[in-house]
């Protein structure tokens, strides 16, 4: 039976499989279809199946990551946000469009703020009121209540209705009888209740939770019943799974009913994939570094867990790696914390008005792709690599994908022209560019974090990763790299390997010496039950099931606070917060009193067969490593003869020393001269001969 993991990207929908009896694996690429996405997953599919000469049948389980709900909020590739309703409480209707008044822009004069999710029209109010502790100051307005369901029923083409009541999360009474009346007088429209997506306190973030969850519901839920009849039609019967930001599995159904969770699927995938890295050769830290197509991303993995922060903003700018508040819309789900630049193969190189070289951010993406593709004559970063041999001259994807490059050549001389240059230094120059943006990334995730980058090993993955893996090394003092079986699919494997989650938010907000830690151990059990239940039907196995609890605390007076690791005795909970507050900003405040927020329960099961196989190596054939051809490849200042390796024909033990090309189907890995490659396992392991001072 066969597991399979299809990772839609902006370029390309890469596919992975392993066969659960015989442990083989498989990979395929084909391009993406960026106004069609289901139709890229079915093409990958397809592909495999016609190549493995088997039916749909043989395939148990069918793993999917999908940038839908990400390309929706953007508006990207014709994809419109249909129209969205918003009940909540009388005097607050304008809190979703007011927010928190941060400006994405300081010093711009005529910033402008996301466009409102809910047109003020179809914002509508009811009387009620609740206090923060859930006592009911105001009962609910019956007949406020039927004149926004009579308003609502006029609303043309209503696709979906957000009910945000007024401290809905500490009591959740009013918004149920508010959605059950909605529900029945709009059937057929989706219906979302803030205090069931995220019940926390502030206002603004759980209503813009529940908007922007409410805005998704149709496109979401249509795109996979989309792929859903594509999948039955090719005649496809077992379930199939979505990844979420959090980097954890759903079943289809479930990730419909909250596509929120789903914005940062595929992302997610990749760190997933590289914490199973790290778990598998011992790693403690990891960096993981994916470069594809059109985006590169960074994460830190420290004891083989990726860290996962309770909020981001969705469709939000941002710049050189950070997200900039204010210019999206706050989404609080678990989420991968991920620092991403516009950096990728595709990225466009171009000279600004001042004369000068610029990479970015504009991508070529897969329509029409690097100018070696064939149809562009706009360099980019992928020109730029075939222009100093570091890429294959003829084609990639082991033959498939053919390359010109004479037409890479003339896109990048373009640039040389206006910049009086020679072409080759014109493409180091591009290249020496994308490092230095793709170097912020991974600074982001440890110094900015409090941690030291030369504490850990490079994780390079991606179309892209392994190529300026040695070049990223080097400009954080990283002393090791490791390159994953098949670094280009490598994001799909995460679907492989990653688990069901579930999350579960308990809201607080008391202090600490107030707080019951009887009481909320059992109403953690009676979370744990639920949790079970939702994850057992979803597929996952009894024995596989395991819970993490987590609290989040701050000093009192706080605006914002920690999660910390939850301890069922205040004491411990005091000395795990003023530690995490110690790392986090450098020092603690003992004798300050701490104020607990909320309880997090995070529920872990596994799927049947996948965690044991997913990562069991391959035989390979010993063989001495011999080059499998020479090229002129640019190192530094000149081009030098180099040799170049075919992958599969590498074996354990086998040691190469720079400057050396490591071609495979569905990347290359470029060994600099001052560096050492071994192979171990099915991985390649990079280390620097020497290392800075």
């Amino acid at each position: 039976m066969l597991r399979v993991g299809i990772d839609v990207g902006g370029t390309f929908t890469d596919l992975a499989a392993i066969d659960s009896d015989s442990g083989e694996t498989f990979t395929l690429k084909v391009p993406s279809t960026p106004r069609e996405p289901q139709r890229g997953v079915i093409d990958a599919l397809e592909r495999f199946l016609a190549e493995r000469r088997c039916g749909a049948s043989a395939v148990a389980f069918l793993g999917h990551s999908t940038t839908i709900a990400t390309n929706a909020l953007l508006g990207q590739l014709g994809l419109e946000l249909p129209r969205v309703a918003l009940v909540t409480t009388h005097g607050f209707r304008d809190v979703i469009e007011i927010g928190r008044q941060n400006r994405s822009d300081v010093y711009d004069l005529f910033v402008e703020r996301p466009r409102p999710l809910v047109a003020r029209e179809d914002r509508f109010t009811v009387r009620e009121r609740m206090d923060y502790r859930g006592q009911i100051l105001e009962p609910l307005d019956a007949e406020s209540l039927a004149q926004v369901c009579k308003a609502l029923r006029a609303c043309d083409n209503l696709a979906a209705v957000a009910i945000c009541l007024l401290n809905a999360y500490a009591n959740d009474a009013h918004e149920r009888r508010v959605a059950e009346a909605v529900a029945e007088a709009l059937p057929g429209v989706a219906v979302v209740r803030s205090s069931h997506v995220d019940p926390e306190y502030r206002e603004y973030e759980r209503f813009s939770t529940a908007v922007v969850n409410a805005a998704l519901t149709p496109i979401v839920a249509r795109y996979l019943d989309s792929l859903t009849a594509a999948l039955r039609e090719l005649g496809l019967g077992a379930p199939y799974y979505v990844m979420r930001s959090d980097g954890g599995l759903a079943s289809a159904a479930h990730a419909a009913s909250r596509p929120a969770a789903i914005v940062e699927s595929g992302p997610a995938s990749g760190v997933v994939a590289a914490a199973a890295l790290s778990n598998r050769f011992g790693e403690r830290r990891l960096l993981s570094f994916d470069m594809g197509g059109t985006t590169a991303k960074a994460g830190a993995i420290v004891d083989g867990i990726a860290h996962v922060v309770a909020e981001f903003e969705a469709a939000g700018r941002t710049h050189s790696g950070r997200s900039i508040r204010g210019s999206g819309y706050p989404v609080r789900f678990p989420f991968v914390d991920l620092a991403e630049v516009s950096a990728g193969g595709g990225t466009i190189a171009w000279i600004d008005d001042a004369g000068s070289l610029r990479v970015g951010p504009v991508s070529a993406g897969a329509d029409p792709g690097p100018a070696c593709y064939g149809v562009s004559e706009r360099a980019t970063v992928t020109d730029a690599n075939v222009v100093l041999g570091r890429l294959n001259q003829t084609h990639l994807l082991g033959g498939a994908f053919p390359i010109d490059a004479g037409r890479a050549r003339s896109a990048v001389a373009a640039l040389a022209d206006s910049l009086d240059l020679s072409v080759e230094t014109t493409a180091a120059g591009i290249v020496t560019l994308i490092d230095a943006q793709m170097s912020k990334a991974l600074r982001i995730v440890t110094v900015e974090r409090g941690l030291d980058p030369r504490d850990f090993t490079l994780a390079a993955f991606g179309g892209g990763g392994p190529l300026h893996a040695c070049a990223l090394a080097g400009e954080l003092s990283i002393a090791r790299v490791l390159v994953p079986p098949r670094p280009g699919i490598f994001s799909a494997y995460g679907l492989l390997v990653a688990d069901i989650r579930e999350n579960v938010v308990l809201p607080l907000l008391a202090p600490l010496e107030e707080t019951d830690f009887a009481r909320l151990e059992r109403t953690f059990r009676e979370c744990e039950a639920r949790s079970r239940a939702t994850l057992l039907a979803q597929g996952a196995t009894p024995e596989s099931i395991r819970f993490r609890h987590e609290l989040d605390a701050r000093y009192a007076g706080q605006g914002f606070e920690l999660s910390i690791r939850h301890d069922p005795a205040a004491e411990a909970v005091s000395r795990h917060f003023h530690a995490a507050h110690r790392a986090r900003y450098g020092y603690d405040v003992p004798g300050e009193r701490i104020e607990l927020v909320n309880a997090r329960l995070t529920a872990f099961g596994s799927l049947p067969h996948i965690a044991d196989t997913a990562n069991r190596p391959h035989d390979r054939t010993v063989r001495a490593p011999q080059a499998a051809a020479y090229r002129r490849v640019w190192h530094i200042d000149r081009f030098v003869t180099t040799p170049v390796f075919a992958r599969d024909r590498l074996s354990a033990g086998d040691a190469i020393r720079g400057p050396a090309i490591v071609e495979q189907y569905d990347t290359c890995t470029y060994l600099a001269p001052d560096w050492g490659l071994t192979v171990r396992d099915d991985l390649l392991v990079l280390d620097r001969a020497t290392s800075d001072a």
